[in-house]
C-alpha cells in the first residue's frame, strides 16, 4: 500500500505547477494535502479512482486539508471533536477495516512564537484524540508537522534554536508523540540519514542549496512496525515550498 501527504501551499497554485502530473504519476492508494487555502466549490478536481474528502477553514485562503482514496473509507470525520481546534480545517480522520489514517496541519507557532501557548495546548489535545482512536484500531497519521524533530532534521539548528518550528517546546511535544508509541518511519529505515529534507524557504535560493527542514511525516502506531516496507521523501517534486512524503505498508 503506498501512501503519500504534500502541504501544497495553496491547490489553486500547486495546480498549476503540476500537481495533477505528480498525483496521477505517484498512483497513490492514500493521497494526503495539507493547505489547501481553499473554500468549497473554489476548485473541482477530477480523479477518477479517488474517493475525496475535503476539510476547509473558516478563514478565506487559509489552511485547509484534504485526502483522495482509492478505497472508500468505513467512516470519515473531520477536525478532533474540540471546538476551539476545529475552525481552521486540519484534521480529517478515515476508518478503514484495519486502521485509521489521518491527515494533520499542525498550527505554525509563528515569529517570535507568538501562537506557542495555543500550539502546545493543541499538540496535547491531538496526541490525545489519536490515543482514543488508538483503543479501537491502528493509526497511521501525515501531514506538515510544523516541527523538525531533532538536529539532523534542519540545515542550521543552531541559529534556529528559538524559532518558530525548532523550539525545545515544540521539539519536546514530538518526544512525547513517539513515547506515546507512534514511529517516525523516515528515521525509522533512515536514522542517519543527513540533507533529507521536505521543506524549504522561498528565501535566499534556499532549496538550491538544500537549506532545508524534515517537517512532514508519517507516524504510526508501533504494533504497525512489522508492517512498515519504505518511506520516501520526494525532493524533485516541485510546485510547493515544501515536497511530497511517502510511506509503504505492506
Amino acid at each position: 500500500m503506498k501512501l503519500i501527504s504534500w502541504n501544497v501551499n495553496g491547490l489553486r497554485a500547486c495546480v498549476g505547477k503540476g500537481f495533477l502530473d505528480f498525483l496521477k504519476e505517484a498512483d497513490a492508494d492514500i493521497f494526503c494535502i495539507q493547505e489547501t487555502k481553499m473554500q468549497e466549490g473554489q476548485l473541482a478536481l477530477d480523479l477518477p479512482g479517488y474517493h475525496q474528502y475535503w476539510n476547509y477553514a473558516e478563514k478565506k485562503g487559509y489552511s485547509g486539508t484534504a485526502v483522495f482514496t482509492k478505497e472508500e473509507p468505513v467512516s470519515v470525520s473531520y477536525g478532533i471533536g474540540m471546538e476551539e481546534h476545529d475552525k481552521e480545517g486540519r484534521v480529517i480522520t478515515l476508518e478503514y477495516p484495519e486502521f485509521y489514517l489521518v491527515t494533520v496541519y499542525t498550527p505554525n507557532s509563528q515569529d517570535g512564537l507568538a501562537r506557542l501557548p495555543y500550539r502546545m495546548k493543541w499538540e496535547e489535545d491531538f496526541l490525545s484524540y489519536l490515543k482514543k482512536l488508538e483503543e479501537k484500531k491502528p493509526v497511521v497519521f501525515c501531514g506538515d508537522l510544523n516541527v523538525a524533530a531533532e538536529e539532523i532534521d534542519l540545515k542550521n539548528p543552531k541559529t534556529n534554536r528559538k524559532n518558530a518550528g525548532f523550539s525545545d517546546e515544540e521539539r519536546e511535544k514530538f518526544r512525547e508523540l513517539k513515547a506515546a508509541g507512534f514511529i517516525d518511519t523516515f528515521r525509522y529505515f533512515y536514522p542517519e540519514l543527513e540533507g533529507a529534507y521536505s521543506w524549504w524557504s522561498y528565501r535566499f535560493q534556499a532549496r538550491a542549496k538544500n537549506a532545508g527542514w524534515r517537517i512532514d511525516y508519517f507516524l504510526v502506531s508501533q504494533c504497525l512496525q512489522d508492517r512498515l516496507q519504505d518511506a520516501v521523501i520526494y525532493k524533485d517534486v516541485m510546485g510547493s515550498d515544501h515536497c511530497p512524503v511517502g510511506l509503504f505498508l505492506e
